[in-house]
């Protein structure tokens, strides 16, 4: 399975190179940015970026003194707006009450309390969990969302009954704990997903083609 997870790494980075993701000026953008990007697409998550950073509030403590109408208005474009706002403004409490706000203090923290902190915050799952701890804060952790999930299956790499943990545990029991690999690994899989694996493949197109295994 390793040499099948890397074979399949490889021929997507041959594909479509590297993704330089996550797009973020600061570890806290990219963390706002987790939270907004739930069932949404990146570009209206970058339209209520901006939008915060116009009223240079994208920080801890200007978030947090922001009031949730405010901050709803604000984020408008990432769709769901008021129940994203309330997720950002518990996720803001969290990062004051329990680092002060210090983004470097929350990183020296073990990958496996702070993860199991993050899922105690209101609206924050297990993906949005990694990927605040793997983009945020360069912790070695696999992030599984849709995309990865339905290009596994297809390819009969995994059970259509397979959980995110699942997922996650056979990527990270059959690579090296590596916070770089597991990056651009995700940002590829993002990329196939989004442009050939789509809801109605193109399989024609897809880098991945013959790549098979029995579940």
């Amino acid at each position: 399975m390793k040499s099948l997870l890397m074979k399949i790494y490889k021929e997507l980075y041959e594909a479509y190179g590297p993704r330089h993701w996550w797009p973020g000026e600061t570890p806290f953008e990219v963390m706002v940015g987790a939270i907004l990007t739930q069932n949404t697409s990146w570009k209206n998550v970058e339209r209520a970026i901006e939008n915060l950073k116009k009223r240079n509030v994208l920080y801890p403590v200007g978030m947090d003194r922001l009031k949730e109408p405010s901050l709803a208005s604000l984020i408008r474009p990432s769709g769901t707006f008021r129940i994203k706002a309330r997720r950002l403004k518990a996720f803001v409490t969290f990062l004051l009450d329990e680092y002060h706000g210090d983004i470097e203090r929350m990183k020296r923290e073990g990958i496996g309390e702070l993860r199991e902190k993050l899922l105690r915050v209101n609206g924050i799952g297990p993906e949005t969990a990694d990927s605040i701890l793997l983009y945020g804060l360069q912790k070695p952790i696999f992030v599984i969302d849709a995309y990865t999930k339905r290009i596994f299956t297809r390819h009969r790499l995994v059970s259509e009954k397979a959980s995110y943990d699942d997922l996650q545990t056979l990527f990270m029991d059959h690579l090296p704990r590596d916070e770089k690999l597991y990056n651009e690994y995700h940002a590829l899989l993002v990329q196939l997903g989004k442009n050939v694996c789509k809801k109605k493949p193109e399989c024609d197109r897809c880098p991945l083609k013959g790549i098979e295994h029995r579940a």
